[in-house]
């Protein structure tokens, strides 16, 4: 990795920057936390803006950012808050559209440097499609830089109009070697989980509508038929838990809410296959940690899953219930496509940045928008 610059001003200040993050998405919030620990270990002072259970689930302050409570709200208090954080910063990053959007606004009238990520396309409809489309030509006309994880959302950024507009893949924190604790080891996940002589699929996602989850229980009936039936467990907490778990008990699926965990990485090295039934993701987090720890990936072909797994997972289309299933059960019943899903997933995740190289990246754009401009 070449070395970039991390001062200003000819090495006399250390570089300020304020990470903005809305705390909803699990790949922006796990990229801003991987970003922010690059940056401190190359002397940036990085302030981490984004509401406080966004902290508490991934510890900026943990790999030494400082963290300011600002909640997901334009409210005038929330606003305040943020125009007083990014008054002191040298540069601002803002993450996903909403973030971005209070990020401009919190930067009216001043001539702070505004990187913009845009992590994943904002899937709407109607009305609420309109008003994403000037939020996002707001965002990008008002952004020094725009960065997107795809070539899609590069592309859709400069139809918006951005002056500048750069691919910028983001990485996720890579898992450890085998991806299991040594005192915990994937037969006692199995057995805590009561997977021990029955598959364990896995999937990871906040019970929010639109995740897909629906599909899965739908999928559930179907895997009942099967000997032995295969345990589905659900990491993620949210507002449709209780609705779910009604359907569970009603339709006695086989399948666990496990609800919010700190130990993702080893339920995921102790299952089977990993689902992903529906991402709008550019980098779906859940894609990537199956490919590191060679697990099948079952996933929609969604968002950037397509672009991301490339042909190391089996993709079906969209909401289609049957097309699901129907890989599930194949897989399961064919060790020979498992193996060679891992293989080719350890070759397709060799492929994708490093967290070294996004810091790098990232670290460069501060660089040129902060270098001094020489007298003319």
């Amino acid at each position: 990795m070449s070395p970039v610059s991390s001062h200003v001003s000819h090495g006399q200040s250390t570089l300020r920057t304020v990470q903005v993050l809305g705390g909803g998405n699990a790949g922006s919030s796990a990229h801003v936390r991987s970003l922010a620990a690059g940056l401190v270990a190359r002397g940036v002072r990085v302030t981490v803006c984004a509401p406080a259970e966004a902290d508490r689930a991934y510890s900026f302050t943990g790999v030494g950012a400082q963290h300011v409570h600002v909640p997901r709200s334009s409210d005038p208090v929330s606003m305040a808050a943020l125009r007083t954080v990014c008054a002191d910063a040298d540069l601002v990053h803002a993450h996903g559209l909403h973030a971005s959007f209070r990020a401009v606004l919190a930067l009216s009238g001043r001539s702070t440097p505004l990187v913009v990520t845009w992590h994943n396309h904002v899937h709407a409809e109607g009305a609420r499609a309109h008003l994403m489309r000037l939020l996002e030509r707001r965002v990008v006309k008002a952004a020094t830089v725009v960065l997107g994880t795809t070539s899609e959302l590069v592309d859709r950024a400069r139809g918006r109009g951005a002056r500048d507009a750069r691919l910028a893949a983001v990485a996720v924190p890579r898992p450890t070697a085998g991806y299991e604790h040594p005192e915990r080891p994937c037969s006692k996940v199995r057995a805590e989980l009561g997977a021990i002589d029955r598959p364990l699929l896995i999937a990871v996602a906040s019970l929010d509508p639109g995740r897909g989850h629906e599909l899965l229980l739908d999928a559930a009936r179907a895997w009942r038929l099967m000997e032995p039936v295969p345990l589905l467990v659900v990491a993620g907490e949210g507002p449709l838990r209780a609705e779910f778990q009604r359907r569970i008990d009603d339709e006695e699926l086989p399948v666990r809410l496990l609800g919010r965990r700190d130990d993702v990485g080893e339920l995921l090295a102790a299952a089977d296959l990993a689902l992903l039934p529906r991402s709008w993701e550019a980098r779906s987090v859940l894609a990537q940690e199956a490919l590191h720890a060679r697990v099948p990936l079952v996933a929609a072909r969604t968002g950037g899953v397509p672009e991301l797994v490339g042909d190391a997972a089996e993709l079906v289309p969209d909401q289609d219930v049957d097309a699901f299933t129907g890989a599930v059960i194949r897989l399961l019943g064919d060790p020979e496509r498992r193996a060679a899903l891992r293989d080719m997933g350890t070759r397709q995740a060799a492929t994708w940045p490093t967290e070294d190289d996004t810091v790098a990246q990232v670290l460069s754009v501060y660089d040129e928008l902060t270098r001094p401009r020489p007298l003319t």
